[in-house]
């Protein structure tokens, strides 16, 4: 029996799902065992984004409404992408802050804007700092202001697409007006150091450290300048960042980076729903082939307790996601409480889960051809970026009770 298909969700997303699962089928998961064993370079990052493009998934001038503009399109490519790669959902889900190069300085849009319009335009969100780790309300790199510009001085590690990229949406404190903000920094105008880090898992991402040593940068590509001139211009806020009309108001309700992590961490929920499917499929198909004793192990009691408890959390993982995603399309002021709440709980349970399905396959599931050893640390990466499950938890006190315990 095929669950998923045979069951209740197959209609969810209509047209688009089937499309998407078609297009993944056909391009992705032929290639992925073998893709998935290095972090991607620049070459292979734009292939595979490209295949993706043929369905508007991107952030083109005309794209990225259509892909992060869309709340249910999003989640839907979140969850079928990391269904079948993970870490190819997550290397193009941090190169958003490239949509910024549109309004950006001039010298940036020189530089860059065309590479934008191609799909080669690599950008990545510097949030993690070596000494910071979770604390990213105070960080250490350090922006000052010279004439038109500002000066950027700091470290940051964990940067998804870092070493290949062609922006980097930076998180400073502005030391002129005493606050933390965000910075656009692209490689040509104002280079920066990297060097990749590896990891157990998400293997596909190239992670990085980088370094910011006195990188000037023009003033319009503060990023509080950035949306003040467009709008100046008279664009709409849509059009500077491209979510929802919901989630945009969120940046003007609470610090921009709070409002971005609603939005993450609604797409990291909705990744761990899709490598728990991936994992229980996988499960599900092994318990009629594999026998012992002359009988498929799926009759055995402790081999269908394993699926009950796969099956459990899977479905409650789905049920908070599509609960935080509500919460996204209205605007509510608990988005940031629920999306950190599903984004924790989901993440744990996916590695329950990867677990369980692991424990079925037996000595098999160890296996490097196997895609559960793999499901499994992808799962086990899960519970660390974008906030780990420890941080989540104490988001979710602050916005209960107003007290800040971190």
């Amino acid at each position: 029996m095929d669950y998923e298909h045979g069951g209740m969700y197959d209609e969810d997303g209509g047209e688009f799902r089937r499309e998407l699962r078609a297009l993944l089928q056909e391009e992705i998961e032929p290639v992925v065992d073998e893709a998935d064993r290095e972090p991607l370079t620049r070459e292979e990052f734009i292939e595979y984004t490209g295949v993706l493009r043929e369905l508007d998934i991107g952030f083109e001038p005309g794209v990225a409404e259509q892909y992060f503009g869309n709340l249910e399109r999003f989640a839907i490519v979140s969850e079928e992408v990391s269904k079948i790669w993970p870490s190819l959902n997550v290397a193009l889900q941090m190169s958003f802050p490239s949509v910024f190069v549109q309004h950006a300085a001039d010298e940036t849009q020189d530089a860059m804007l065309s590479k934008l319009e191609t799909g080669e335009c690599i950008g990545c969100l510097a949030v993690t700092e070596p000494e910071g780790g979770s604390d990213t309300a105070r960080p250490n790199t350090v922006a000052y202001k010279d004439g038109d510009e500002y000066v950027l001085n700091g470290k940051k590690a964990w940067v998804g697409n870092a070493p290949i990229a062609d922006v980097a949406l930076v998180i400073a404190h502005d030391d002129e007006a005493d606050t933390q903000d965000m910075f656009l920094v692209d490689q040509e105008n104002s280079p920066f150091e990297t060097e990749t880090m590896e990891k157990m898992g998400w293997t596909g991402v190239r992670n990085g450290r980088m370094y910011f040593d006195d990188v000037r940068i023009p003033e319009d590509n503060r990023l509080s300048n950035i949306v003040g001139n467009a709008l100046k211009d008279g664009k709409d806020i849509q059009e500077i960042v491209p979510f929802p009309e919901s989630v945009a108001n969120l940046f003007f309700q609470q610090k921009a980076l709070n409002a971005t992590f609603s939005f993450m961490r609604t797409g990291m929920s909705f990744m761990a729903v899709g490598i728990m499917q991936a994992a229980f499929d996988e499960a599900l198909d092994y318990v009629h082939e594999r026998e012992t004793f002359g009988k498929p192990i799926g009759e055995n009691q402790l081999v269908q307790e394993k699926l009950y408890e796969i099956l459990r959390d899977l479905e409650t993982s789905r049920q908070l996601s599509r609960h935080a995603l509500e919460m996204l399309k209205r605007g509510d002021d608990r988005a940031r409480l629920i999306s950190s709440l599903a984004k924790g709980y989901t993440s744990e349970r996916s590695v329950d889960a990867t677990y369980n399905a692991l424990q079925l396959h037996g000595g098999e599931g160890l296996k490097k051809e196997n895609r559960l050893e793999r499901y499994y640390r992808d799962a086990s990466v899960m519970t660390i970026p974008d906030g780990t499950t420890e941080i989540q938890k104490l988001v979710v006190g602050k916005e209960l009770t107003g007290y800040s315990a971190y």
